[in-house]
């Protein structure tokens, strides 16, 4: 289990290090200039050894001046080249930690909305945030401080060999316990770091929940649960923080403890070589000064190691995210409809979303270019999902969903899903202009096509009548418009793009029936021209459709217009019947 541990581990950092690879000349420059820093910053001790031996016991002062000049022009020397590593490390760092971002951003982009709703928003947001900046951190810093430490460590090692191979046996007798200090206080660092990574994720996710939820929690008047909520996950990350602090703690004070003892050791034993003749003075004074230069780097490497721990729980969270395959997976040559012609057929459909029920059992229709269908049914018979799998939001288990007689899997999806317009019973808008919301998508609109837009939606009246007219801000989620206006600027989103089909899916359900009655207006302009799938539980908005398909349990029970299934006495006239005191006067 260790052994596979560690395989996962370095699998870990080497697939970090290939988002490196575009970046590999200055992550080059950035190596050696460690290394030469490094290599400065162990020749002072070796200069105290002359400075001992040749000038104060042998009085050379020309070599005091020597060394004096010496020491002044490496720290210069080291001062440029550590500017150099740390600037090169960040940029190299600040690009790797973009690539990484972006990836994962493009990837949840992409992601099966059953993926997507498995977990809380702010989770995601922790990993494309909180993650990434750990892995910054770690190549920001923390590979500077692996590289020149790790290289200091050697090189002070080699020196200590050749003052005095007889006092570094002593010294090899020492490191060996603070290395398998910090190998078993490394595997502990790395299941703490990700804890507290999950802890932080959960803090993220519960202020993100309660910030756009904020209508519902003060409705409810649950703002001191809510704060209790957020106050109990602060403290468990607090908790697991202060774990990793612990042993971050006790690793780096039992580190120095071994090492000092070795110091100890070593000039009781150096002075005994000293006395008797087989060790000079500045040889003794230069081997304990690389011995006390040797707590600095063990000290942080056995930080950098937590660090990187911590980073791999980072990097493991990330990559999480990266594996989760895309359920509705990209044909190798797709397909291009344009233009699509708008022809809906579902072929003996089956699809569930676990394995547990079946959403749609064997549904089989054919909705000709131009119609316009409602589907009808109780919660739960299937109609939305109807609209995911036109989406192509999921793909059915068996069966096919085909456009203009071509199977939606081999079709290439941007362009599809462009010629769609789709108006939802919550239409979510985006902070930003009107004019940024209907044109949302259509990277190239034009100004008379919003205007279109708008006049077929029923709402240019509307924003006419604002101070800066398209040019009003929405607020975040479009919570400057009243209920009607957000479906009414999600209608005019939807007809913009000029598309070939449209899907209305409860798009009138939260509405009181003045203003149901006139995005019903809205919504037959926009339907005109258009096969136009409606999904309802309110059976007024779709007396005018073509057809009328009646679902239940997954199935297609009843088929024809209004005044068919009234006649028929079915389903459909039950359900009638049952919502007759809502329904709005027939038209003539």
């Amino acid at each position: 289990m260790l052994k596979l541990a560690k395989k996962e581990e370095w699998a870990s950092y080497f697939r970090v290090l290939k988002y490196c690879v575009p970046y590999r000349k200055q992550l080059c420059y950035a190596i050696i200039s460690m290394i030469l820093a490094a290599a400065v910053s162990i020749i002072p001790p070796w200069l105290i050894k002359n400075v001992v031996d040749d000038v104060l016991i042998k009085k050379q002062m020309y070599m005091l001046n020597i060394l004096c000049i010496s020491v002044v022009v490496l720290y210069v020397l080291k001062a440029l080249l550590s500017y150099a590593n740390l600037y090169l490390m960040t940029w190299v760092g600040q690009k790797v930690v973009i690539d990484i971002r972006l990836e994962l951003y493009d990837h949840t982009q992409r992601l099966s909305l059953a993926t997507l709703y498995s977990k809380r928003s702010g989770e995601f947001l922790s990993r494309i945030t909180n993650d990434v900046a750990t892995l910054q951190n770690i190549l920001a810093s923390a590979v500077i401080d692996f590289v020149v430490q790790g290289v200091t460590f050697v090189g002070i090692i080699g020196l200590l060999i050749f003052l005095n191979w007889r006092l570094m046996i002593i010294t090899f007798m020492i490191i060996p316990i603070a290395v398998l200090a910090m190998d078993r206080a490394s595997s502990k660092l790395r299941r703490v770091g990700g804890v507290i990574q999950d802890r932080l994720a959960m803090v993220a996710a519960i202020a993100q929940e309660a910030v756009s939820s904020i209508k519902i929690v003060r409705s409810f008047a649950t703002e001191e649960e809510e704060y209790e909520r957020f106050r109990e996950e602060s403290m468990q990350h607090f908790k697991a923080l202060m774990k990793g602090t612990q042993v971050r703690g006790v690793l780096e004070g039992a580190v120095e403890v071994i090492l000092i003892s070795a110091l100890a050791l070593i000039l009781w034993s150096g002075g005994r070589s000293v006395i008797a003749g087989r060790l000079t003075a500045g040889g003794l004074i230069a081997f304990c000064t690389y011995i006390g230069l040797l707590v600095q780097p063990v000290r942080t490497l056995s930080r950098v190691i937590s660090t990187i721990q911590q980073g791999a729980a980072s990097a493991d969270r990330i990559f999480e995210i990266l594996d989760e395959k895309n359920e509705v997976p990209l044909a190798e040559d797709p397909k291009i409809l344009s233009p699509m012609k708008g022809r809906i057929s579902f072929e003996d459909v089956h699809f569930s979303y676990n394995s547990s029920k079946t959403v749609l059992d064997g549904l089989s229709f054919d909705i000709a270019q131009g119609e316009k269908v409602a589907i009808v049914g109780p919660t739960g018979a299937g109609k939305s999902t109807i609209a995911d799998l036109i989406m192509r939001f999921y793909d059915p288990q068996s069966g096919a969903v085909k456009i203009d007689g071509e199977d939606i899997r081999g079709v290439e999806i941007k362009s599809y899903r462009r010629q769609i317009g789709i108006v939802p019973q919550d239409p979510v808008l985006m902070k930003g202009t009107l004019a940024y919301n209907i044109g949302y998508g259509c990277r190239e609109v034009t100004k008379e096509a919003l205007v279109q837009a708008a006049e077929i939606a029923g709402i240019y009246d509307f924003i006419m009548s604002l101070p800066q007219g398209f040019d009003t801000e929405v607020g975040e989620r479009g919570v400057t418009l009243s209920g009607g206006q957000r479906q009414r600027v999600a209608i005019a989103r939807a007809v913009v793009r000029d598309p070939k089909i449209l899907i209305m899916d409860e798009a009138t359900s939260s509405l009181d029936a003045l203003v149901e009655q006139q995005v019903q207006e809205a919504m037959h302009n926009a339907m005109e021209g258009r096969t136009s799938v409606i999904i309802a539980h309110r059976l007024s908005t779709i007396r005018g459709a073509d057809r009328i398909f009646v679902l239940k349990d997954g199935k297609i029970v009843e088929t024809g217009t209004h005044d068919e299934l009234i006649s028929a006495g079915g389903h459909y006239f039950r359900m009638y019947e049952a919502s007759s005191g809502l329904q709005l006067p027939e038209e003539a």
